[in-house]
């Protein structure tokens, strides 16, 4: 049984508009719901959760399993009471939960949403399209990343884990971890005309300098054999691959 939340990113012109404790007693009600529901039938549950998670009093680089979580967006305060909630469900009533932090994850098979790491998803349209770029974030920001394979992966090796071989709930996992400078070079070195630009986005720069810089993922590779397949030049080849032929293909059609 999983269990996962649709997400996104808002700027601060959206507040007005938005009722969040509706919002948050909604998350809140829906994990309820299903942890009561799983422990109830003796369900296996997995939560997905997220570099969100973490908050700018927490260490940075690298980020542990365990430390300070003081995330202030919406979003990282629900992925906390998600993790905290399968551990008591977990002591109390002994419910097999378990959860991974993701780092921003990276896919050609999905558009750029405007969240705070999906630069680093249209980085790779803009360059086949147009060979410009306009990155949000600025070019010394690192904040650790995976590509979706390691990451559709690395879920299904936590699931199919022995439960005696988890030391904890809640894993990180990590791949990589680069700045969009570094990302706009490797990138360069398969398409040279690229352009890239730097116009701030302030909102999603303090989000950013709140995150991990990089993740502590060992416990995962010592407890359940986590490895991942993709650096960065592998990540940049692969994106530019599939993102260059479905634009060859459109241009053909």
């Amino acid at each position: 049984m999983v269990c996962g939340w649709q997400t996104r990113t808002w700027n601060s012109s959206d507040l007005p508009s938005m009722n969040w404790q509706k919002i948050a007693e909604a998350i809140k009600k829906g994990l309820h719901n299903i942890l009561d529901i799983a422990a109830e039938h003796g369900l296996r549950l997995f939560v997905p959760s997220t570099i969100g998670a973490f908050g700018p009093t927490s260490p940075r680089n690298p980020t542990p399993d365990l430390c300070v979580q003081r995330p202030r967006t919406i979003y990282g305060v629900s992925k906390v009471h998600a993790e905290l909630m399968g551990e008591y469900y977990h002591h109390r009533y002994g419910l097999d939960f378990r959860c991974l932090r993701y780092p921003g994850i990276i896919s050609a098979d999905s558009q750029p949403g405007g969240g705070t790491t999906d630069y680093a998803v249209q980085i790779f349209h803009d360059a086949v399209k147009t060979s410009k770029f306009e990155c949000n974030l600025k070019p010394d920001t690192r904040l650790p990343m995976m590509y979706i394979d390691d990451c559709l992966r690395a879920t299904l090796e936590v699931m199919e884990a022995p439960a005696e071989s988890l030391s904890m709930r809640t894993y990180n996992i990590n791949a990589m971890s680069f700045t969009p400078e570094e990302l706009a070079n490797e990138v360069q070195k398969q398409l040279p005309d690229l352009q890239v630009t730097y116009e701030i986005d302030s909102v999603r720069q303090a989000i950013a300098d709140s995150w991990p810089m990089n993740f502590d993922d060992s416990n995962a590779r010592n407890d359940w054999g986590w490895k991942h397949d993709y650096d960065l030049p592998e990540l940049v080849q692969t994106m530019l691959n599939f993102i260059g032929s479905d634009s060859r293909i459109a241009q053909a059609n």
